[in-house]
């Protein structure tokens, strides 16, 4: 267990991702279509640590925290899958109560119902390690009110650290970290607008899925085609986000990829899965895949030049349609490695229920679901290559 910032630095690492998401042990019903599982890792903590994970490959696993609260009835399989991601795991163990629990009812066009069986135990900002409060990057998932809380609470503690010396004099200690905050579907309403546009401006990256945020302002779902659709991203930017309104509004849009707005660029990333009809779709089950493709974001925003985004940069040298997106990107030049690197993250999530299987290789790589990620992460890019060259407006847009 880590409860200092001796502790982080004596691993060799500093922490880069810090989830505020919970762990939550999952069952789920598939209304007959397919058997019943239980004692499924899951909640937005185990799928946004997974994406996590992915981008940082084995050689950074250790800079990926987040806290586990373990109650008496915990199963042993299941931390040993959590040990064998290698990730900076706080493991907080009280046998006085049950380990968090949910049910996840599936009916019929993709109807998810949701509940919890247990108590329900909240991540706080003051329940963070020195080490993760110091982390690079935060991952959110909670209310408006909630998210401009944590922000605040967290630089709040950052700042008090430096004051008392107790913060390492490298770089990111004294820069304001990333924070990407994923809105609670709950609260996706017309009434929590001017809150959501409120917390909006705290973050670095903002993302609800597209029936998330069509809800949010009074329509069905959300299209980029419609004019609605168009007035609401107007809306958002012109509201601001980040500090410096310099922040992205990313909309996870399920099997049509993700859309990428910042007063400076629109980016349309298709998903890694495309529908083919000479095979089955590898698609089993989307839970999570919003999570890990936020976590993966989270992360690829601090993993410039390490194995994914040299494989990125090396495939789309020769795009200048790439290179014009890249250096319209403002302060976060980064972003759309990240937006790449999640897209790759969720294809393996949607593989399977639960998360994705890890393993090695004969020769010593590490696979997921019998791949490695850095291997999906060309294969994807290559074929984005391909359309970027057909179709850039398609793609990439600067304003």
């Amino acid at each position: 267990m880590m409860d200092d910032y001796g502790a982080a630095e004596r691993s060799g690492r500093d922490v880069e991702f810090c989830t505020m998401g919970m762990f939550i042990l999952d069952d789920i019903d598939f209304d007959g279509t397919i058997p019943n599982v239980k004692n499924v890792l899951g909640g937005a903590a185990s799928f946004a640590v997974v994406g996590a994970r992915l981008v940082s490959g084995t050689e950074n696993s250790r800079s990926v925290s987040w806290i586990v609260d373990v109650g008496s009835d915990f199963p042993p399989e299941a931390l040993e899958v959590i040990n064998s991601w290698d990730t900076n795991c706080v493991i907080r163990e009280d046998q006085g109560r049950l380990t968090t629990r949910a049910w996840n009812g599936y009916g019929a066009n993709e109807k998810r119902d949701f509940k919890y069986l247990t108590p329900k135990l909240r991540l706080e900002p003051e329940m963070l390690s020195d080490a993760q409060v110091l982390s690079k990057t935060f991952h959110m998932v909670c209310s408006s009110s909630r998210c401009i809380s944590i922000v605040q609470n967290i630089l709040r503690r950052r700042e008090e650290l430096r004051q008392a010396g107790k913060a390492p004099s490298s770089e990111h200690t004294t820069k304001r970290p990333v924070f990407v905050w994923e809105p609670i579907p709950d609260l996706c309403t017309p009434e929590e607008q001017e809150r959501f546009l409120a917390a909006n401006q705290v973050v670095d990256v903002v993302s609800p899925n597209e029936l998330e945020l069509g809800m949010m302002f009074g329509q069905p779902g959300w299209s980029e085609e419609t004019d609605y659709g168009k007035n609401i991203v107007t809306k958002i930017l012109d509201s601001g986000i980040g500090p410096g309104g310099n922040g992205h509004l990313v909309i996870r849009a399920g099997k049509d990829g993700s859309y990428s707005y910042s007063r400076t660029q629109r980016v349309w990333l298709p998903a890694y899965h495309q529908p083919s009809v000479s095979r089955a779709s590898p698609v089993v089950d989307p839970t999570g895949a919003g999570n890990s493709f936020l976590g993966a974001l989270t992360q690829g925003m601090v993993s410039a030049g390490r194995g994914p985004a040299k494989v990125i940069d090396s495939v789309l040298a020769e795009s200048t349609t790439w290179h014009k997106a890249v250096n319209a990107g403002a302060q976060h030049g980064q972003i759309l490695i990240a937006l790449i690197v999640a897209t790759v993250a969720a294809s393996f999530v949607v593989e399977q229920i639960g998360v994705p299987h890890m393993s090695t290789s004969s020769d010593g790589k590490e696979l997921w679901n019998e791949t490695e990620f850095t291997e999906r992460v060309r294969l994807y890019t290559q074929r984005l290559y391909r359309t970027l060259e057909e179709s850039p407006r398609e793609h990439f847009q600067v304003n």
